[in-house]
């Protein structure tokens, strides 16, 4: 029997174990369509590269609310949108919640996150000022959006989940800053932070789909790859030594809860040259790469939200 198959009835039998769920195959869940319908949109040129406290975020954000209202996942506060402080003009985190569906491990949380701003309009080249920000991070969101609507329907997860949209990333980590001193304060009982960022275009000459920044910091990486039952999660020595680990969202959590916190991602400096630039646009993006790790990411994350005890420590 195939691997890929094995893991689907794997996936299919952890659901219906869970609760009261609905069995569905991970293997092909997330398409390149779908994939593509999103990316489309969060990196179009009606958004004008996504700058924090813009029109053309403010569409973003409504995007990602109507998708997370449609698979019926609920708002984390009293609305979708989480407003940071002291940030002029007006932006806000777009945070979702689903609930878990055992009595004593919903009491614990997973954040799943990943930032949707970008740094908008540029110097013009060739004509062209918009920053469409598509592998930074309109890839990363997408990933969290497919997460979402995967659980929406599996209603699988026993422990909690946080789907968080982070804005001003690109502004120093304003959005997740502000997220994860505000959960702190609120005493959030916070498991592990699982963010994802650039993972629009695949690695070559790996042997492994994504790496995870503070590899050596934790078991995470161990943890995954025995979930997805493949060596899905590697280690980029590029990634520790521009230490990845403490540039992107997974750090506040990291710093305020001191819990694993860290970053996948499929980005490694040699597989993609439009950075901060003009170039990252949808068009240039994998979509079928994206897809596949959604769904391959989709049997760790369950694994990980249903294991019996916290299995992912830091070293």
């Amino acid at each position: 029997m195939k691997k890929s198959l094995v893991l689907g009835i794997v996936v299919l039998l952890m659901a219906c174990k869970a609760g009261k769920t609905t069995a569905i195959s991970a293997e092909n869940f997330s398409t390149d369509a779908e994939v593509g319908t999103i990316m489309n949109y969060l990196a179009s040129d009606d958004l004008n590269g996504r700058d924090s406290g813009t029109q053309g975020i403010e569409k973003a954000a409504n995007f990602i609310e109507n998708r997370l209202e449609g698979y019926r996942i609920n708002p984390y506060y009293s609305s979708y949108r989480d407003t940071l402080t002291g940030f002029t003009p007006t932006a806000y985190n777009v945070i979702g919640f689903l609930p878990g569906n055992d009595p004593e491990l919903k009491k614990e949380f997973i954040v799943l996150g990943a930032h949707y701003d970008h740094i908008g309009l540029i110097n013009p080249k060739n004509g062209d000022s918009i920053a469409n920000g598509a592998n930074d991070n309109a890839s990363g969101s997408t990933t969290v959006l497919e997460l979402a609507r995967y659980f929406s329907k599996a209603r699988s997860n026993k422990r909690s989940l946080i789907f968080a949209f982070f804005s001003a990333e690109e502004k120093g980590l304003q959005g997740s800053v502000h997220l994860a001193k505000r959960m702190k304060q609120e005493a959030l009982n916070l498991y592990t932070m699982l963010n994802f960022e650039m993972t629009g275009v695949a690695m070559t000459d790996k042997e492994y789909l994504i790496y995870v920044s503070g590899y050596n910091k934790s078991n995470l990486a161990e943890v995954s790859n025995r979930y997805a039952q493949e060596k899905l999660v590697g280690f980029l020595p590029t990634a520790e030594g521009f230490n990845l680990f403490m540039r992107s969202d997974n750090y506040p959590f990291h710093d305020q809860f001191m819990v694993p916190s860290q970053t996948f991602s499929s980005f490694d400096f040699t597989n993609f040259d439009h950075y901060h630039q003009v170039g990252d646009e949808a068009a240039i993006m994998d979509f079928k790469h994206m897809a596949r790790v959604v769904n391959k990411m989709i049997p760790v994350v369950e694994g990980i939200a249903n294991a019996k005890v916290k299995e992912v420590k830091y070293n």
